[in-house]
């Protein structure tokens, strides 16, 4: 094993948040492993003055490991990551959120940059229960707002921080969220009394949970505004881009959400009312030009009548990778199998209702059928 001194790699601590690393001593027994805290700034210095060292191969990031890994982990690697955010989120503000929430937003971020055609497909068909609908929707806004902000260009300081803010601006109501989800009824007065409010609930958690960056705070404050000055909660026109991205993709993946008393709506649905109620803004225009109209998840009729579920974008917006699941007739096929749906005949006909299809497939035999 090589190893270096821990103070080269000082700006890998933060006080009071796990180690990404074990931490040895000059004569290479272990003193903190990974996972445990540093209590302080003093014992920091201490661990810096005694000589400690870290393992360089437990230097790799977070991303370098994600990158290597080989593609048919990743399915796994998505549901493993995506639990780790539902529940740094579950338990907010607690005592070093900020600092659980970035360790289980990081390996989300390195996914989207992996393959951004996976991320869109776990916004699609990857919902989880009604229980965790909040939660989850959050996660799906996440991916949708950093995804989105590549695609203009912004930076990566700018991508990282609208995906943060679109991870939390929900924060003091998943739990609404889920009851809003199973009811079938309208919401109560109360329902919408703590919907109105709770963005500035949101940021109150945040605050208390340590989080002090403003520009992230104001833009869970701001992300209900309207630039026309009718949004909530305080009805103000500047809004500011992080917000006014957080917005839009709450309101897109909302749409591509089920609930008890209505089915998701088709994602070419989705993105036509999108640019409908928005129409001409650059953002819009890039969200729904990022989905496309047969997004990955999208379950397909071809022209042929075989049904199939959209794994890749293609090079054109009506010519996805398919994987197909039934033959023409109808009947399931024993294993799903890659189509071109350039060809002619085996041209995407349109978008069908998942239960339109009585086929089930892991993700890992979709992930196959891409190529990479």
């Amino acid at each position: 094993m090589k190893f270096t001194a821990l103070s080269a790699v000082r700006h890998r601590i933060r006080v009071g948040a796990p180690l990404p690393f074990d931490v040895r001593d000059a004569d290479r027994t272990l003193l903190l492993a990974r996972g445990q805290h540093v209590g302080s700034d003093s014992q920091l210095e201490a661990l810096f003055e005694r000589g400690a060292l870290v393992d360089l191969a437990d230097l790799q990031t977070t991303r370098d490991k994600l990158r290597q890994a080989p593609r048919e982990q990743l399915p796994r690697l998505w549901a493993d990551c995506l639990n780790r955010v539902d529940r740094a989120l579950q338990h907010a503000p607690h005592h070093g959120f900020q600092g659980a929430l970035d360790d289980a937003a990081e390996p989300v971020v390195a996914l989207i940059e992996r393959d951004p055609d996976l991320a869109i497909f776990q916004v699609l068909r990857q919902e989880g229960e009604h229980s965790a609908y909040g939660a989850r929707r959050s996660i799906n806004s996440a991916i949708t707002a950093h995804l989105v902000a590549h695609r203009l260009g912004w930076d990566a300081d700018a991508t990282e921080k609208v995906f943060k803010v679109a991870l939390t601006m929900n924060v003091a109501m998943l739990e609404l969220q889920g009851q809003l989800a199973r009811q079938r009824t309208p919401p109560t007065d109360e329902q919408r009394a703590a919907l109105q409010s709770h963005p500035l609930r949101s940021v109150a958690m945040l605050e208390l949970a340590g989080i002090t960056d403003r520009d992230w705070l104001l833009a869970v404050e701001r992300h209900h505004e309207m630039e026309d000055g009718s949004g909530y909660p305080r009805g103000c026109t500047d809004v500011g881009d992080l917000a006014s991205l957080a917005r839009r993709a709450d309101a897109y993946t909302a749409k591509l959400a089920s609930r008890s008393h209505r089915d998701a709506l088709a994602a070419d649905v989705a993105g036509r009312q999108m640019f409908m109620q928005d129409p001409g803004h650059p953002m819009t225009a890039a969200l729904v030009k990022e989905f496309g109209i047969y997004p990955p998840g999208s379950h397909v009729r071809l022209v042929d009548g075989a049904l199939g579920i959209v794994v890749e974008r293609g090079p054109t917006v009506t010519t996805p990778v398919v994987a197909c699941l039934t033959g023409p007739n109808g009947i399931a096929l024993s294993a799903p199998y890659r189509v071109d749906t350039s060809q002619r005949e085996h041209a995407v006909a349109g978008i069908v209702g998942e239960r339109s299809i009585n086929v089930r497939v892991t993700a890992e035999k979709l992930m196959a059928l891409t190529v990479r």
